[in-house]
């Protein structure tokens, strides 16, 4: 974990948001996040990765040890129970680690070519995107649609924002249960943005740009855990469009490495050399 008085080393793509603590019934929690999952993918692709997020001093971060993370301590740790029922997944929300703002990023990495914002819990200020006007700005914007009870359940609710952060973004990458299946708002969310992706689980993606939507199926796998799948997606999806500026070729890498990631569990399930050589031949072939 780096602080505020260690000298950062240059990056290439930069990650804000929360690493979580995913709590379980029986054994510690597990680490995750939209950081963890996706900015391990980008890792694997060959960037040199800046995390940005807040969370308890103790947090073990040593499975994120390819990337370097730079943490604002909080009291706490941010972390959800995932409960699987018959109707879907119920999840609660039971602590946050505190807001990531423009005041949180380090000088050093304010000149980062690539910068996504991944949050979780609505931990990230969405003016936080002024700081990085030379970047090319990617959204995963789940956490900033999802609402809290009483209870810590956690509920969808809608956009909260005006539309300067989505009109702003280079790219912005979504699930259709992130937008509870509703196509109004995808289409609000199309006018806006100047790349939408919307991924389908297995059935793989379409993808809104220059006026024109395309679909764009994923490959079979057989499913062991698919946590994560959506964040490895979408650090595909922003690497491949960052080196190639074109949306549709970015989405056919991301459907393949993202489909591989559900034969494996968790962590485990970030995408190895080999996978990325043999995406990269088949886009390319």
């Amino acid at each position: 974990m780096t602080h505020a008085s260690s000298p950062l080393p240059p990056i290439d793509y930069l990650i804000v948001g929360h690493v979580t603590d995913d709590l379980q019934d029986d054994g510690p929690a597990l680490t995750g996040g939209t950081v963890a999952f996706a900015g391990l993918t980008a890792a694997a692709l060959g960037h040199q990765v800046g995390v940005l997020t807040a969370c308890a001093a103790e947090k073990d971060l040593s499975l994120l040890s390819d990337l370097i993370i730079y943490a604002h301590q909080s009291e706490n740790t941010t972390a959800f129970r995932n409960i699987p029922t018959e109707a879907g997944r119920v999840q609660y929300l039971y602590h946050r680690a505190d807001t990531l703002d423009q005041i949180s990023v380090p000088d050093a990495w304010l000149e980062a070519p690539i910068v996504h914002l991944g949050p979780v819990a609505a931990e990230i200020d969405p003016q936080i995107y002024e700081a990085f006007p030379n970047a090319m700005l990617c959204l995963t914007p789940q956490g900033w649609l999802r609402g809290v009870d009483a209870e810590s359940r956690v509920h969808p609710t809608d956009w909260p924002f005006d539309h300067a952060l989505l009109k702003a973004a280079h790219a912005t990458v979504l699930s259709l249960e992130d937008v509870q299946g509703r196509e109004e708002l995808i289409d609000e969310f199309a006018a806006m943005s100047r790349i939408l992706v919307v991924t389908e689980n297995q059935r793989g993606c379409r993808v809104y740009w220059n006026g024109s939507v395309s679909h764009f199926p994923a490959p079979s796998r057989a499913l062991v855990d698919d946590t994560g799948a959506g964040d490895i997606f979408a650090a595909a999806f922003f690497h491949r469009l960052y080196h190639s500026q074109d949306a549709w070729e970015a989405a056919r890498f991301a459907v393949i490495l993202a489909a591989n990631s559900v034969s494996r569990r968790r962590l485990e399930s970030i995408p190895t050399a080999e996978e990325i050589a043999a995406a990269q031949t088949e886009i390319l072939g």
